[in-house]
């Protein structure tokens, strides 16, 4: 195997040397690893066929959604399941077909003809695994290596990364009712262009920055699926302790399922809890009228292992970030849904989950009430928008003087410490936004308010990153400047390749000057890291004391 594409890839003392034995760190084994580098190989190959069927007008909603979908089960923590990864596969071959005849057919039947497509469109996968092991050898992304040198590889794994992250947030738009056949388009044509392994560094760094302007078409897109089917998030106390009875926890980014859960087990006296990413649905209105969705459990993915063991009822991983259940011998109680995958895990292909709702039943659930301790979320775009006005007085007034974002995705490493110690040290007259999981480091600490204004404002999941966006621009808007004029410091974490795109975003939008951590991405040179802050401005994080007094002073 060889994969490099989240923060704890293998690093050694010469610098990053990428997963390549028979595991990676994140537990997916080496035949896995290849698997999906298959998998990503037929999806160009379908890709490439859906840009050529689009010009003579065929246009495939069922294929534009099962792209995005399928390359979303090759993201970090997302499906470890070797068998599902090879459905996946015949499925994309499938399409491939479908196209291909449909292509045909109907440059025959307009006088048209067929355009010569690259080799990789053509790709015919074997009937047998093991034959499928071999041929995946080819696919690795690091090949050309001594070919076309480092920083073009870098280059285009920083695209293709990106990409997946922009998948992802296709798939949470999709499960909402949002598509849009111009962002397939769009996607399909990054997706092919890749497969025909560029070289041109200006043209590289140029895709990543339409990849990024096509993240941000697709987080409209999820905002106002999410916001037309649950309202718009309004500030809501969480309690994060447990509470007496049986209990199912549900975990992800996927609002849809634990709404579901939520309807199939009213009135079954199941206590039901959010975990990670979920947190920031009890600030949805659709949800506050079930009062057996009582709380928030636990923190980041990185700690389910024993957060999930200790939880006495069933699990639910709706969407990525599940890691080994074996290690906290929970097998048997978690449930995993749509693209997510672990081999031994009992799989929910519909929408029943009357399996969940037995195991809940079966296991002691909490036996007493705890202490409650409160975490407060919803401070999304449309509660921001409403408190702008607000903030903007107590700008002006002098009161606020800094804007901080802290967050994105958590992880392991110790040098995470860095976002809790940057929170608390930012000055008492600044606002703190965050989002994503990186928040659970500090979301429990008491930061105050100004004049009525918290100070801690937890934005939502990764998902809600454009709710920061939208407040920033009405920030410079209202102070009638630019973002990169705003007394705004963005610090970010990065694990895995939603947070690749959403860098991406930024920097596609002009955003400069940001920080991001613990560690710079893997594939990116150092070369490429001087690019980047020559451009951009993005540096690494450094010392809390050094940055902040950086920050303050631009």
């Amino acid at each position: 195997m060889f994969c490099v594409q989240c923060e704890q890839t293998t690093r050694n003392v010469k610098g990053v040397a990428g997963c390549s034995f028979n595991n990676g760190k994140c537990g997916k084994t080496g035949e896995v690893s290849d698997l999906q580098d298959m998998l990503v190989h037929l999806l160009q190959a379908v890709s490439t066929y859906a840009v050529a069927a689009r010009k003579v007008g065929i246009v495939d909603a069922e294929i534009d959604a099962y792209v995005p979908q399928a390359f979303f089960s090759t993201l970090t923590n997302v499906n470890f399941d070797a068998e599902r990864i090879i459905d996946f596969s015949r499925r994309a071959e499938g399409y491939r077909n479908q196209l291909k005849a449909r292509y045909a057919a109907a440059c025959a039947e307009q006088g048209i003809t067929p355009e010569t497509l690259p080799a990789a469109a053509h790709y015919q996968l074997p009937d047998a695994k093991v034959v499928m092991l071999s041929d995946a050898l080819q696919f690795r992304f690091n090949l050309q290596k001594a070919e076309v040198g480092e920083d073009v590889i870098g280059l285009r794994l920083l695209s293709l990364y990106g990409l997946k992250g922009a998948a992802a947030y296709m798939e949470h738009a999709r499960v909402l009712g949002q598509t849009d056949a111009e962002v397939a388009g769009k996607f399909h044509e990054i997706m092919a262009w890749l497969a025909t392994n560029p070289t041109d560094v200006g043209q590289l760094f140029q895709c990543s920055m339409d990849i990024g302007q096509l993240n941000y078409r697709i987080m409209q897109m999820l905002d106002k699926g999410e916001t037309d089917t649950f309202g718009h998030p309004e500030p809501t106390r969480v309690n994060t302790q447990p509470i007496k009875g049986q209990a199912i926890l549900v975990s992800g980014h996927d609002y849809h399922d634990l709404e579901l859960i939520l309807q199939q087990t009213e009135g079954r006296g199941i206590n039901v809890y959010t975990h990670g990413e979920m947190l920031p649905a009890h600030a949805y209105p659709a949800f506050k009228k079930y009062k057996h969705l009582v709380g928030n459990y636990g923190t980041a993915w990185q700690n389910q292992q024993s957060e999930f063991a200790a939880f006495p009822g069933s699990i639910v991983m709706t969407s990525n970030c599940i890691i080994d259940p074996k290690v906290g011998d929970y097998t048997a109680r978690i449930f995993t849904r749509s693209i997510v995958g672990w081999p031994g895990v009992t799989h929910l292909a519909d929408n029943d989950f009357t399996p969940v709702i037995e195991a809940a039943l079966a296991q002691p659930g909490f036996t007493a009430d705890a202490e409650p301790v409160y975490t407060t979320t919803g401070f999304a775009r449309n509660a921001l928008m409403g408190a702008a006005p607000a903030v903007i007085e107590q700008v002006k007034a002098g009161n606020i003087k800094h804007f901080f974002l802290i967050g994105g995705c958590d992880g392991i490493r110790d040098e995470r410490s860095y976002y809790t110690e940057m929170a608390q040290a930012v000055p008492k007259d600044s606002l703190i936004l965050t989002l994503a999981c990186g928040k659970f480091r500090f979301n429990t600490l008491e930061f105050g308010d100004i004049n009525g204004i918290p100070r801690l404002l937890d934005i939502g999941q990764c998902n809600d990153a454009y709710s920061a966006i939208q407040l920033a621009l009405a920030l410079a808007d209202a102070f009638e400047c630019g973002v990169n004029d705003l007394p705004l410091s963005l610090v970010l974490s990065w694990f895995e390749q939603k947070a690749i795109v959403i860098l991406l975003t930024l920097l596609s939008l002009g955003i400069k000057d940001i920080r991001v951590g613990p560690t710079a991405p893997g594939f990116l040179t150092p070369n490429l890291v001087g690019i980047l802050n020559q451009q951009f401005g993005l540096k690494l994080i450094g010392s809390v004391e050094e940055d902040l007094k950086d920050m303050l002073a631009a």
